[in-house]
């Protein structure tokens, strides 16, 4: 029996276009490894201090900053700097296996090893010039006269670094001894500065005095001043931009990596200061940070003694991953309660504040003179007083936390909002579409710290860098898959 035409035609002109987009997917593949390789070839070689990068640079390279202005002879720690770039360098070898990305990786690894400080970790920035090192006390100098020996935790600073020098070691199988000899020496201070109560502080240069640091649960303080007393809050224990938080990833990674049960044991530690700190009816969520007597303290003139509708949120979020890496219930329960709190606290606008006044849960906010106001009317701009209304959303995820079983957070792939492959390859196509010929992509934009008499007015960012490189790897990962 013969087949008839109109079959032989139908499969001829499906094999066809099954080709054609075969065809087509392998030519976005090419273009994608192309400006893949062109454009971290361009940033390692052109941008790139001794391995490290800072945040934004002109044009034409001269003029560049981190957090602030920088020198051709400083990078930046703090992200988006040296670990953020060294980590997208990472994705680009497990995605395509070639080791010219290890390498660029392993660069930015050694700007790290070489900016390690005594005290254990990292300063918001390294210094390479051979004068000014002379005031720093950098481990690999064994400069014990540097005058600038406090590691921060602030920002993600020392974390992130941290997180990503062990990625690397991993990679190495350990057999790379300064990138592991800095890793083990850095765990190792971690551990010894973290409080009795399981806190971490927002810098440090010595392990703290025990007797100094007695464990108590959070208190409501009798009076606090209204005035910015001008103290040193820099080892008070700190929710603050995530702190401790960030350290409670190290941790989970570092004994997803090592093995050793001393650094989940660190994790779990910083989950139990997180019971302490809960604050007590009628405000059972958390301040930014706390002193000695566990009572809510001052920061900068604009982080007022106050529960958080800011830092709560990501102190819930950590205590939702403490569950999921151990599954010990004791994380879960004080986060009803919480939500219910921040339900009925939320502003008329609909957010809620950064800053709720203790025990009268009046919304804080700050003027332009700094001044403690309850009227949002003269806010300063740099600062965000208020933040978005998270309650609902943790909600949810908290009961899906409970409803599944608990598995380690770090085992589990990243939740998120479900990317197609027809949006990959318009990503892809865009981002390819705006590398230049030498390799960048420069941005519209002024840098920001060098004043408006600063002629720039195209930057090349740190920041554009690592989001575009994921954009190739993520396509390229897909593909592979």
């Amino acid at each position: 029996m013969r087949t008839p035409l109109f079959i032989f035609i139908n499969i001829s002109v499906l094999s066809l276009s099954q080709f054609a987009f075969s065809q087509s997917e392998d030519d976005l593949s090419i273009k994608a490894n192309r400006t893949l390789k062109k454009a971290v070839t361009f940033f390692r070689e052109e941008v790139s201090t001794e391995g490290g990068y800072l945040w934004r640079y002109s044009e034409d390279l001269k003029t560049r900053e981190g957090e602030s202005k920088a020198t051709e002879t400083m990078v930046w720690v703090q992200p988006p700097g040296t670990p953020s770039v060294g980590e997208i360098f990472l994705d680009g070898y497990e995605t395509t296996g070639d080791s010219f990305y290890l390498e660029a990786a392993k660069g930015a690894a050694m700007a790290l090893v070489r900016g390690q400080l005594l005290s254990g970790g990292w300063d918001y920035r390294i210094e390479y010039e051979p004068e000014k090192r002379k005031s720093y006390a950098y481990r690999v100098d064994q400069n014990e006269e540097g005058s600038r020996n406090t590691s921060t935790l602030d920002d993600n600073t020392t974390q992130s670094a941290l997180r990503f020098l062990m990625r690397v070691d991993r990679i190495l199988e350990f057999q790379d001894e300064p990138i592991h000899g800095a890793v083990n020496y850095a765990l190792a201070h971690l551990l010894e500065v973290q409080y009795p109560n399981g806190a971490w502080p927002q810098r440090f240069s010595q392990p703290p005095d025990p007797e100094k640091h007695p464990v108590k649960k959070a208190s409501f303080p009798e009076t606090w001043s209204r005035a910015y007393p001008k103290k040193d809050y820099r080892s008070y224990y700190t929710f603050n931009d995530s702190t401790i938080s960030d350290m409670v990833l190290v941790m989970l990674e570092a004994t997803k990596i090592y093995g050793d049960p001393k650094y989940r044991k660190a994790a779990e530690k910083a989950g139990d200061f997180i019971l302490l700190a809960r604050m007590p009816e009628p405000q059972p969520a958390w301040a930014q940070q706390y002193d000695a007597e566990m009572h809510p303290a001052w920061a900068r003139v604009f982080e007022p003694p106050a529960v958080t509708g800011g830092e709560s949120h990501g102190v819930i979020q950590t205590l939702l991953v403490l569950y999921e890496a151990t599954g010990k219930e004791k994380y879960l329960e004080p986060i009803p309660r919480a939500l219910e709190y921040f339900r009925n606290s939320r502003l008329p606008g609909g957010g809620l504040a950064r800053f709720y006044e203790l025990k009268t849960n009046r919304p804080l906010f700050c003027t332009r003179d700094y001044e403690l106001t309850y009227d949002d009317s003269d806010m300063p701009t740099h600062y965000n007083f208020k933040a978005r209304y998270w309650v609902d959303t943790v909600s949810a995820r908290y009961d899906q936390v409970v409803q599944s079983q608990p598995e380690s957070v770090l085992d589990r792939p990243t939740d998120g909002a479900q990317i197609t492959d027809e949006d990959l390859a318009r990503g892809v196509r865009e981002v390819i579409a705006h590398l230049d010929e030498q390799g960048r992509w420069v941005d519209e934009g002024k840098l920001r710290y060098h004043g408006e008499d600063d002629p720039t007015r195209r930057i090349l960012s740190t920041r554009t860098f690592v989001k575009n490189v994921r954009v190739l790897c993520d396509y390229l990962e897909t593909l592979n898959q």
